[in-house]
């Protein structure tokens, strides 16, 4: 029989390629069916995660130890799993490649169990270094490709990156690093609910409401069983802070979070306006994400959700104070927490992306009064989908003005989601 933790982690990466599924959402639910806590569930968790950061490294190994063409992706998923705790893990050689067969005997079934023993002792005679030195484009030649396959990312993932950074691009491979580390929790008190007093760990260095957790399950805490608090990435808290500090002139009542799901932003903007005596509007298009608002949002009396799609508003031009716009975008600024993601974005996905920034930027931008401000924000730090649209749009309104430098964050400066945001003022 094979390991409850292994089967666990396999089932995650078949849920992620054949189901489109999200590894975080689909994960507890694994762990759950296989009955693992404490300690397998950690292996479980590090073993599914890690193994889909990788990928794109363990590919090119596992192609480089193959003698017969391509496999089955059941086998494949076996393969990279193996590889992880032989070239990502602490696991013995032994032990990787003989639980890895009793795996690949269940799930890829008895005809597979002889190519999974050859290709994974194959990959047990060099370390993940050794292996990226004979397998990655070189590096004096191709540096893009040797980082894309060195830090397992794709090619064009990387060269945005790099784009992005500009004259700090020596700092991308440590960029590229960053994202392969699994993210710490971050806990956020919700004003005028919680104090960070009440949560476990560490404050955070950037929000005065974020506490870093060192371990320990989020959802055990009172305050966050309770509302008061919440899970947040002190990024995602950032940009909330960002649209509450600025300043503007005249009224401040009326807030819109125009693109609210799943509710993060939302409840911490609801808080801080409660103490302010204002009102909080937050939308969300998609039905099924506006009751993940409405949940982070209980308890909040000052707020509303409403379901409208913020290209077509349905309020008059100048009804708020204050807008937020945490447009859609590709989420390459998340990949610690969503390793799956950056093998499904391609570059034809901006194509779609960017016109709709641009539209919903404009919408808010016509939403606020003379005088009211707009905080124009992405989980990503590809230039299409921030500086680059916060340009175009400005070009088409003379009466809008930045009001400070655009900020980007950085996973392996700050510790945080590389979060962009412009704070931009609609002039009296």
């Amino acid at each position: 029989m094979a390991d409850p933790a292994r089967l666990a982690a396999y089932d995650v990466l078949r849920a992620v390629r054949t189901q489109d599924a999200y590894a975080n959402l689909v994960l507890p639910q694994a762990l759950r069916e296989h009955r693992l806590t404490g300690r397998d569930a950690g292996f479980a968790t590090e073993l599914a995660a890690g193994t889909l950061r990788r990928q794109g490294t363990y590919d090119a190994v596992i192609d480089t130890c193959l003698t017969r063409g391509r496999v089955k992706p059941r086998i494949r998923d076996v393969l990279r799993l193996g590889t992880h705790q032989l070239l990502g893990m602490r696991v013995g050689a032994h032990a990787a490649v003989s639980t890895t067969v009793d795996l690949a005997r269940m799930r890829s079934g008895a005809g597979s169990v002889g190519l999974v023993n050859a290709v994974l002792r194959t990959v047990s005679e060099h370390d993940l270094e050794d292996w990226i030195e004979r397998v990655a484009p070189d590096a004096a030649t191709d540096p893009v490709g040797h980082l894309a396959v060195a830090h397992s990312h794709p090619r064009w993932v990387v060269s945005e990156f790099e784009r992005a950074l500009g004259e700090r691009r020596d700092e991308l491979p440590v960029l590229l690093a960053a994202d392969n580390e699994p993210p710490a929790v971050v806990l956020v008190a919700r004003p005028g609910r919680s104090t960070r007093d009440e949560l476990p760990g560490e404050p955070t260095a950037l929000s005065p409401y974020g506490v870093r957790m060192s371990g320990g399950d989020p959802g055990a805490v009172p305050a966050v069983a309770e509302g008061r608090a919440g899970v947040q990435d002190e990024g995602s808290q950032l940009v909330a802070l960002a649209l509450a500090a600025a300043p503007l002139d005249g009224a401040d009542g009326r807030w819109l979070d125009l693109c609210a799901g799943p509710g993060g932003k939302a409840a911490l903007l609801a808080a801080i306006a409660a103490e302010r005596g204002a009102h909080l509007v937050a939308n969300e298009p998609q039905e099924h994400r506006a009751d993940l608002v409405r949940r982070a949002l209980a308890g909040a009396d000052n707020s509303e959700v409403t379901v409208v799609d913020g290209r077509r508003p349905v309020w008059s031009p100048g009804s708020f104070d204050r807008v937020l716009v945490d447009a859609p975008c590709s989420g390459l600024g998340a990949l610690r927490r969503r390793p799956e993601a950056r093998w499904r974005k391609q570059p034809a996905d901006l194509e779609e992306l960017v016109p709709l920034q641009r539209t919903l930027l404009g919408a808010a931008l016509d939403l606020v009064r003379p005088g009211g401000v707009v905080v124009y924000a992405t989980c990503s730090p590809v230039l299409a989908e921030t500086t680059e649209v916060v340009a175009a749009v400005l070009g088409d309104h003379d009466d809008v003005e930045r009001l400070a430098p655009d900020r980007q964050l950085w996973p392996h400066e700050h510790g945080t989601d590389a979060m962009f945001w412009s704070v931009l003022r609609r002039l009296s």
